[in-house]
């Protein structure tokens, strides 16, 4: 198995959800298990010489890729999510995005202070939710050391907002 094979599965749809944007589709990899181990042996290779305590990842498809990389790597898993979902104590953040804004939540407990975190998604285009996870990971007292995206589109990030390293299997133009 090599990257190309999981670039190859990835469906680019044009148009979608709306003119100007190409989609990519990352649900055919997920009918083949050997593809998402792969994935997840590639990510966990990359990250070999980060030190991190914690993974953090948003809703929905960071976690189809964040809980197997922290369950490989033996690493505790944060969710972050929309709002209204989380019963415990929590911190919320609002963001600004090219078409709007959004809400992000995380429990304020789960991460403890001092704590160094990796954030996980499937994809970095504008880099608008990593960094409101960042500054909700400021906000509890703890630093992110580095990002992990299976997809980079990449010239989107008009400067360098993303604190650390940052790591992509895949990036499309």
């Amino acid at each position: 198995m090599k990257i190309s094979d999981i670039e190859n599965a990835i469906v680019s749809i044009n148009d979608f959800p709306k003119k100007g944007i190409v989609f990519r589709d990352i649900t055919p990899l997920f009918l083949d298990p050997i593809k998402i181990n792969f994935i997840i042996d590639e990510m966990a290779k990359l990250l070999q010489s980060i030190d991190f305590d914690v993974i953090v990842a948003p809703e929905s498809r960071g976690y189809l890729f964040a809980v197997p990389l922290a369950l490989k790597l033996n690493k505790p898993f944060v969710m972050v999510r929309k709002p209204n979902k989380l019963p415990r104590a929590k911190l919320s953040i609002d963001y600004e995005l090219e078409y709007g804004h959004n809400i992000l939540e995380i429990h304020k407990n789960d991460i403890k202070p001092n704590s160094k975190v990796l954030i996980v998604d499937d994809l970095l285009a504008t880099g608008g939710t990593s960094c409101a996870i960042q500054e909700m990971i400021k906000q509890l007292d703890s630093l992110v050391v580095a990002h992990m995206y299976l997809i980079e589109l990449e010239g989107l990030i008009k400067d360098q907002r993303l604190i650390g390293k940052v790591y992509s299997l895949i990036k499309f133009k």
